[in-house]
């Protein structure tokens, strides 16, 4: 075959391999500000507030509701804490830095509704003791 042949074949590959690659959606978490977590949390239901900071700073004051698996411990077995790969899960640590860590981990594990909302320093309600 001559290349005014093999042209139009090799473009037309190219065209239908990059569409294939660009219909695949790379699922991620999303990160929100404390004030869009708050309207969020009181628009939805089902949902669970996830601290993933140390036990001993959990112990000292955390979100109302919330549970603890630390940063720490996330890596590449189930949580049983959290069952439900689906299921809206708002992420805090301190600071932000540690929970910006575990939802990139969280999504690995294949978890899909990952909200990420900064550190308790930011938390203007109430804290549970």
């Amino acid at each position: 075959m001559n290349m005014r042949k093999l042209l139009p074949l090799f473009l037309s590959a190219l065209m239908f391999t990059g569409c294939a690659a660009s219909q695949k959606q790379e699922i991620t978490y999303r990160s929100i500000s404390m004030d869009e977590a708050v309207r969020m949390m009181e628009s939805e239901n089902g949902y669970i507030i996830l601290d993933v900071r140390r036990p001993d700073e959990f112990a000292a004051g955390h979100i109302p509701g919330a549970i603890n698996v630390a940063n720490e411990t996330i890596g590449t077995a189930e949580i049983p804490e959290l069952p439900d790969k689906n299921q809206l899960i708002f992420v805090y640590c301190r600071s932000g830095r540690r929970s910006k860590e575990a939802s990139e981990k969280l999504v690995k594990l294949g978890y899909t509704n990952i909200v990420e909302f900064g550190g308790i320093l930011d938390w203007k309600g109430e804290i549970e003791t």
